[in-house]
């Protein structure tokens, strides 16, 4: 029985899916699950894809959005935009 590689990108096929993805990972992860959730929804995107939007290279994407990488904030927005993402703060409830 040959069984291959589970990968979260091939399951993140729709804006809904991706949003409910990284909403969990925010809720439930630290930074650099964070950093790795973003960097398998550009993988599902496109990583050239998201290289053109952001005008960063597409090795330094996969770098900065690698496990234990540590991108600067600055990046992290400009992949948000581009997967059509975007921060937002709603009050915690008790």
């Amino acid at each position: 029985m040959k069984t291959s590689r589970f990968d979260i990108a091939d399951y993140l096929d729709n804006n809904k899916m991706i949003a409910e993805y990284l909403n969990a990972v925010l809720e439930e992860g630290d930074n650099s699950d964070v950093i790795t959730a973003i960097g398998h929804i550009a993988k599902s995107i496109g990583m050239t894809k998201i290289a053109d939007e952001t005008g960063l290279s597409r090795p330094s994407l996969y770098k900065a959005l690698s496990n234990g990488a540590k991108p600067q904030f600055a990046t992290i927005m400009k992949v948000l935009k581009a997967i059509g993402g975007q921060i937002r703060i709603n009050p915690k409830t008790a």
